[in-house]
């Protein structure tokens, strides 16, 4: 079986028999994931998820501007296709701003671990 993530970077629409194993899956592991998510908030993310983040806030500032003042979630499905197609073509524009808003991310998860640890001990 897959996971969440692997599934994520196919992009293929799933069945229904896939999805249940999946919900199966998720349920089995929950306490594990739990757990997992409570050692990590513990920690500082390493240099690789802080790259990860912020492609993914370069990637929705990317998306922002192409919508203008509409949702991506009012959008059809033909559309969002459409829109996942123009935002590919814009992968260096990504890397740039990825690599502006990097720094300020550092920042951030320094700060939630700092208050994380203060709320905490």
């Amino acid at each position: 079986m897959i996971s969440f993530k692997e599934f994520n970077s196919i992009g293929e629409a799933i069945t229904m028999a896939t999805r249940m194993k999946m919900k199966a899956a998720m349920r089995k592991n929950k306490a594990k994931i739990k757990m997992g998510r409570k050692k990590a908030a513990k920690r500082l993310a390493s240099p690789e998820k802080l790259k990860q983040r912020s492609r993914k806030q370069a990637r929705e500032l990317i998306i922002k501007k192409l919508l203008k003042d509409k949702k991506k979630s009012d959008l059809s499905y033909a559309a969002r296709q459409d829109l996942e197609k123009r935002v590919a073509k814009k992968q260096g524009a990504i890397l740039k701003i990825s690599k502006k808003l990097l720094p300020k991310i550092k920042v951030k998860e320094r700060e939630r671990l700092k208050a994380y640890k203060a709320q905490s001990g």
